[in-house]
């Protein structure tokens, strides 16, 4: 099964959801707004993402930077 996240970035938490192939929501989960927090909550949910996408905003670029060093 394909899972897709969508990260919805604020300064201090992002909201991530979860959903399938279908667009039917798997998961939602709340993290801080860093790089090390995003990614040990993507790693907790233990599904297999296809794709994650992330609210443009001014954190943005430091947030995806940081996951794509994190793997």
């Amino acid at each position: 099964m394909t899972d897709y996240a969508g990260l919805d970035v604020s300064l201090a938490e992002t909201a991530i959801c979860v959903v399938d192939a279908a667009g039917t929501i798997v998961k939602e989960v709340r993290a801080e707004s860093a790089p090390d927090a995003l990614h040990d909550a993507l790693e907790r949910l233990d599904l297999p993402l296809a794709r994650l996408g992330m609210e443009a905003c001014s954190l943005t670029a430091w947030l995806h930077d940081g996951l794509t060093v994190a793997g």
